[in-house]
């Protein structure tokens, strides 16, 4: 959305691709799973009245959308890549099928999944977090607006210190809303570590691959 009301900004665009660029040019295989709210959210639909499941089902579409700018973005700087959707819609994306998604890794594809998992009540984090572990990654790297996990939100409470590095428990008995409770118990209980990051430092990406302290680890 960048700094538009709603929508997509391409600038902001353009620089999610560079980012994601350097890392796959490092010889990483890289997944990407993209929200949808800055088009459409199910849970504010079904506030204002609309059934929930026909919410989620429009912001998976919306999912999808985002999905095609970035796979247009990347494919227009020399990265290839194969998007596929939990949802079938043959005219512009492949079905998610497990074996195909890794060999597209394997082939060094960026592989971007849509649609979240394709089932309504699911975030788009549970969707992140069960392809993560369907291909086997090694980490998930959450990219948000903020440079880690903090005691409290630091766009609001500007006494709210960062933490370094947390242990699933640790993040569980302090209440601390990293993800979706769905999905970080999958990652807990399939120990797949979570880096929460700032994504729109530049190089912050690449940097955190290469092994730099950047953002917060959270693991078993």
């Amino acid at each position: 959305m960048g700094d538009k009301g709603f929508g997509i900004d391409q600038n902001r665009l353009m620089e999610y691709a560079h980012e994601i660029k350097s890392v796959y040019d490092a010889g990483c295989q890289v997944a990407i799973v993209i929200g949808g709210g800055n088009i459409f959210r199910g849970i504010q639909a079904e506030k204002g009245g609309m059934d929930r499941v026909h919410g989620d089902y429009m912001g998976m579409l919306a999912t999808v959308i985002n999905s095609m700018a970035i796979q247009s973005a990347l494919e227009g700087i020399g990265v290839q890549t194969r998007l596929q959707s939990a949802i079938k819609m043959e005219q512009i994306c492949e079905p998610f099928i497990r074996r195909k998604a890794v060999r597209h890794l394997e082939k060094g594809r960026v592989v971007i999944f849509g649609a979240g998992s394709g089932n309504p009540y699911f975030t788009t984090d549970s969707a992140a977090a069960l392809r993560a572990i369907e291909i086997e990654a090694q980490v998930i790297l959450k990219g948000t607006r903020v440079d880690g996990i903090y005691t409290a939100d630091p766009e609001k409470d500007k006494t709210a210190t960062k933490y370094e590095n947390l242990t699933f428990d640790e993040a569980y008995n302090k209440g601390l809303q990293i993800m979706d409770l769905t999905a970080f118990t999958l990652c807990k209980e399939n120990n797949l570590p979570i880096i929460v990051f700032d994504m729109n430092k530049k190089n912050n990406l690449v940097n955190l691959v290469q092994g730099q302290k950047v953002g917060t680890l959270v693991k078993a």
